[in-house]
Parts: structure tokens; C-alpha cells; sequence
């Protein structure tokens, strides 16, 4: 089941259980507005190449669209329509003033200089500068962008409405960038994860964890899983996987993945094969990498208590079914891995304000928009008599539809 058909499906389920108005439930869920544009640039050997590049804003009744931009050969116009819808119910749980949007530029990073990425960059946001903004719509970094993309776009947006550092988040840290926005997404699923443990009588000390995904998210989470005493005893990435039950030693796999791109070859654990980690035997199972990985194939097998999905929509609908059958608990993607979006919404904060934080302070305000969240997804699970998916669904939706009707919007 691809990305748009699951996140509608948990959307009208959750409209339902909200009791929504037939017309309010279709107004919420047609984008506000799609942007499709042509990029054409000069290539460094002289020859012209054409890529199309879009953005999908989903919902402004809370505040200004924010979503990732991504530059992958197969941007899907459905993956992304999802994605941005994903994002306006994101935001609403988090309870940041935000709605949703994603974006993105039909190419292959990988074949693309650097020079060809800048001029492909600064193209785009000619096409669609007069359609983002500070109090409009806030892109971020995605697949095959980051802060280096974000610094392009900030200047060349700035050329057309004067220096303004909170058009984008995830920029370098020397044009604005927040302290802390590395680790945030990880961070964010450290503290939902401790929320989560708490609620059930447990901390992280001592659980077993698996991590499937060791980019950006996986590994920052396994980084301070680990500090905080949880025992890691498998992960995976795109070049394989390893497996150690004593524990692997993070640190030591940290510098060996820099060095060697990836987990392949690390002498502190022994190689299984990268599609029996899932299964493998622990307390905690963070998917951290793509969606879609956890189905009706494999949830059977999976010997899990709880799962943390740190990557997006990781979890199948019918997989979903078979897991809470087995008495597994699932934390939902839209609450768990949004960390990232929250620190975003600091970075932005601090760019209009003129005013830096340091890291502390933004990991502590972090954890508090993390724990409170959870209380208030809890909240929602009592009131509805729902799973963790349903109550966090029905957060976002509930407050998005209020700041609807409230708007006046309500058709």
C-alpha cells in the first residue's frame, strides 16, 4: 500500500472517530495548492538539461506550509502529496504553528556537479519565490538536499525580498542555522521512546534495542540510546548488516561507518543477512530508514515489544493489524520522528526574533514539546478508546479542523 493511500485511510478513520462534517473532511484533505515548473540550466560541459521540479503546499490554517524539498530521480507526485498531507497533521501534533507542504526536483544529485546543483537550485527557486515565504511556506532539506541546498535557496530568495534567514530551515549553522538541528530527529525519538518506556514502567537502561537505518536518524539515535544505557544488539544500513547480542559498541561503529560508509566490515559484531534484522530478537525495533518495511510478509516474525518509527510511514496497514493482535505497542511516525520539524520551527523562531539559542537550551525546549506531546496523544487515545496511531491522528486532525472552522474555512 503506497504512502497516500495509508495516510488517507488513517485520516478518514481518524475524521471518523472525530465525527467530522462530510464537507469539512473533504476541504481538509484537497491540497491547497500544487506548483509544477520547469528547470532548465546550463550543464558544465555547455549542453541544456530540463528537470521538473514542484512543490505540494497541504494545509496553511495553522500557520505558514513547512515541509523537506528532495532531488531523487523517482519523485513520485503522490509520495510527496502524502508527505506534504503527513506534515500538516505532523506539525498539529507537535503543536507548532505550521501546516504542510513538500517539495522536490526530478533528478539524480549523484550525476550532478556541484555548480550544476547551484545553478539547478537558484532555478528553482526563481520559478517559485514569489510562493514561499517566511510567513508562507518554509522548505526544508529532504532526500539528496541539506544545509548546503537551504544556503542557495536563502540567497537567491534574499536577492528578490532582502536578507531573510527564516525563508528555510536546516541551513549552516553560519547563515542561522540552529544549534542542535543535526541530532534533532534522533533526539526527538530518544525522548519519545523515554516517554513511551515511562508510561509502561520501564526507562531505557538495559533494553535491547534493534536500529534499521543508520543515516542522519538511525545513528544519532543509536548515539544516545547508547549513552543513555540501552544495549544495541543489531543495525542495518544499505551495505549490510550486523548483529552483536552483548551489544555493539556505538562509538566504535560511529567512526567506522564515517570511514568506511557504511556498517559493512565492523569487526565488533558478526554480518546476518540485512532482511532478517526486523526480526531479530530484542525489547525495541527502530525503523529508521525507508517506508513501507514492516508488512503483512514479515510482522509475524517480528519478536519486538515495541516499535518506534523513526523513518516515515516504515509500517504497513495490514501489518499494523497483525502487530496489535500480538500486543505490540506502536509508536506512530507522525509523532515520533518529529523532533526534526520541531527544531525547524526553533531554527525559524530564532531567525525572525534576530535572537540564537544555545544547544541546550534547544534540546531542553525538545524535550518538552516531546514529553507534552506524548501526554497529549495519550489524552486522545483515552477519549477515543484508540491505539497510539488513531490518537495521534486524531490530535493533528482535530486541531487542524478546529483552526478551520475557527478561520472560518469550514465549507
Amino acid at each position: 500500500m503506497n504512502a497516500l493511500v495509508a495516510t488517507n485511510r488513517n485520516f478518514k478513520l481518524a475524521a471518523r472517530l472525530l465525527g467530522l462534517d462530510s464537507k469539512l473532511e473533504k476541504s481538509l484533505l484537497i491540497p491547497f495548492r500544487e506548483i509544477k515548473v520547469e528547470c532548465t540550466i546550463p550543464k558544465d560541459d555547455g549542453s541544456l538539461a530540463s528537470f521538473v521540479g514542484f512543490r505540494v503546499q497541504h494545509d496553511n490554517a495553522r500557520g505558514p506550509m513547512k515541509g523537506g524539498i528532495r532531488y531523487h530521480p523517482e519523485v513520485d507526485p503522490d509520495e510527496v502529496n502524502a508527505l506534504a498531507q503527513l506534515m500538516t497533521w505532523k506539525t498539529a501534533v507537535a503543536n507548532i504553528p505550521y501546516g504542510g507542504a513538500k517539495g522536490g526536483i526530478g533528478c539524480n544529485p549523484g550525476e550532478l556537479s556541484i555548480s550544476e546543483l547551484e545553478r539547478l537550485t537558484r532555478v528553482f527557486t526563481q520559478k517559485i519565490h514569489d510562493l514561499i515565504g517566511i510567513h508562507t511556506d518554509v522548505p526544508a532539506p529532504d532526500m539528496g538536499t541539506g544545509p548546503q541546498t537551504m544556503a542557495w535557496i536563502l540567497d537567491e530568495y534574499s536577492k528578490f525580498h532582502g536578507y531573510s534567514p527564516a525563508v528555510v530551515t536546516g541551513k549552516p549553522i553560519d547563515l542561522g542555522g540552529s544549534l542542535g538541528r543535526d541530532a534533532a530527529t534522533g533526539r526527538g525519538v530518544l525522548f519519545a521512546t523515554e516517554a513511551l518506556l515511562n508510561e509502561h514502567g520501564k526507562t531505557i537502561f538495559g533494553q535491547r534495542f534493534v536500529i534499521q537505518g543508520f543515516g542522519n536518524v538511525g545513528s544519532w539515535a543509536a548515539k544516545l540510546i547508547h549513552e543513555s544505557g540501552g544495549k544495541i544488539v543489531a543495525v542495518s544500513d544499505i551495505t549490510g548488516a550486523i548483529k552483536n547480542n552483548k551489544g555493539i559498541d556505538i562509538p566504535s561503529l560511529l567512526n567506522h561507518a564515517k570511514e568506511h560508509k557504511g556498517v559493512k566490515g565492523f569487526h565488533g559484531a558478526d554480518p546476518i543477512d540485512p532482511n532478517s534484522v526486523l526480526v531479530e530478537d530484542c525489547d525495541i525495533l527502530i525503523p529508521a530508514a525507508l517506508g513501507g518495511v514492516i508488512n503483512r510478509e514479515n510482522a509475524n516474525d517480528i519478536k519486538a515489544k515495541f516499535i518506534i518509527e523513526a523513518a516515515n510511514h516504515p509500517t504497513d496497514p495490514e501489518a499494523d493489524e497483525i502487530l496489535t493482535k500480538k500486543g505490540v505497542v506502536i509508536l506512530p511516525d507522525i509523532y515520533a520522528n518529529s523532533g526534526g520539524v520541531t527544531v525547524s520551527y526553533f531554527e525559524w523562531v530564532q531567525n525572525i526574533q534576530g535572537f540564537m539559542w544555545d544547544e541546550e537550551k534547544v534540546n531542553k525546549e525538545l524535550k518538552t514539546y516531546m514529553t507534552t506531546g506524548f501526554k497529549d496523544v495519550k489524552e486522545m487515545c483515552k477519549t477515543h478508546n484508540c491505539d497510539l496511531r488513531m490518537g495521534a491522528f486524531t490530535l493533528g486532525v482535530n486541531r487542524v479542523a478546529r483552526a478551520t472552522v475557527l478561520r472560518g474555512w469550514g465549507a
